[in-house]
């Protein structure tokens, strides 16, 4: 199974200019709202967008209110932001990305964790042996959820496999998971709970005690979320700051002509080298409450 997908990489890496679209057949597409979560629903495979590779440590995301969602570097304080390396991890210990087509509608509680989406697409973890790129569409399998609550926010995180990896066959829910790769469910709930002291903040909290929920469970918010953003999309929800802009849905209020100056305007791939980054980004933190 081959992604019909690529990237294309405008600036260069850990800049403020750097974007990364996902493209088909050489047309810019919105991460967000233009590729499909379903790859194959019959058989349970959903597309996946790959933020940030497996041990890197630039915080990079979809960018919800610029027009067609380019992937980019997040900014705080005015600077761009990088993931701290909380011993004995070292940047995201997955491939981290998202779901496409999905929506945490901030309007919406959450019955068990009583919380409010975070307004962003659906997190996803991929625990293959393959390191990805940004821009990058997978195709994988979901195997489980945990619920973070960051600052009083639900922010799922949802566990998936890529179909292709060598493990694939042997992962289909959430227990397979502890079977085949142990300690790793362990070691993604440490991660969340601690990844934001070096920066001074407290521990994250979970829902349901850190307890991974299976499969079952998350294909209910994944399709929750997928109906959040259909809402969405269609114009029945108020977007806010979120663009809505795609070259796909042609009900949608915010869909745009690929003839449209906003669409033509889109930089071609400049395929820069990464600009150097503080070494401090590679510093180990030891956290006291950690414990795997």
């Amino acid at each position: 199974m081959v992604s019909q997908y690529t990237a294309r990489v405008v600036g260069a890496p850990n800049t403020f200019e750097h974007r990364v679209y996902p493209e088909q057949n050489g047309s810019v597409l919105s991460p967000f709202h233009d590729i499909p979560l379903f790859f194959d629903q019959n058989n349970g495979i959903l597309n996946m967008v790959v933020e940030i590779p497996r041990w890197t440590n630039a915080k990079v995301e979809i960018s919800k209110d610029e027009a067609f969602n380019p992937i980019k570097q997040d900014i705080k304080k005015g600077r761009l932001r990088f993931v701290r390396n909380c011993f004995p991890h070292h940047g995201y210990i997955w491939n981290y990305g998202a779901f496409p087509q999905t929506w945490e509608d901030p309007n919406h509680s959450h019955p068990e964790t009583k919380a409010k989406g975070d307004n962003d697409p659906l997190d996803v973890c991929e625990i293959g042996e393959q390191i990805g790129y940004s821009g990058q569409v997978k195709q994988v399998k979901v195997l489980g959820i945990m619920a973070l609550l960051d600052e009083g926010e639900t922010d799922w995180k949802v566990i998936v496999v890529d179909v292709n990896d060598p493990l694939a066959p042997k992962l289909n829910d959430i227990e397979d998971v502890e079977r085949h790769l142990p300690g790793l469910i362990r070691a993604t709930n440490e991660w969340f709970r601690i990844y934001k002291i070096p920066d001074g903040k407290p521990e994250n909290q979970f829902a349901f005690s850190g307890e991974a929920k299976n499969k079952k469970y998350a294909m209910e918010i994944i399709h929750e979320t997928h109906e959040a953003w259909r809402r969405l999309i269609n114009g029945d929800t108020a977007p806010g700051e979120i663009s809505i802009r795609n070259v796909t849905n042609t009900s949608s209020p915010g869909y745009t002509h690929r003839n449209d100056p906003t669409y033509v305007s889109i930089p071609p791939a400049s395929n820069l080298p990464p600009a150097p980054i503080d070494p401090s980004i590679s510093k180990w933190f030891h956290i006291s409450s950690a414990t795997i």
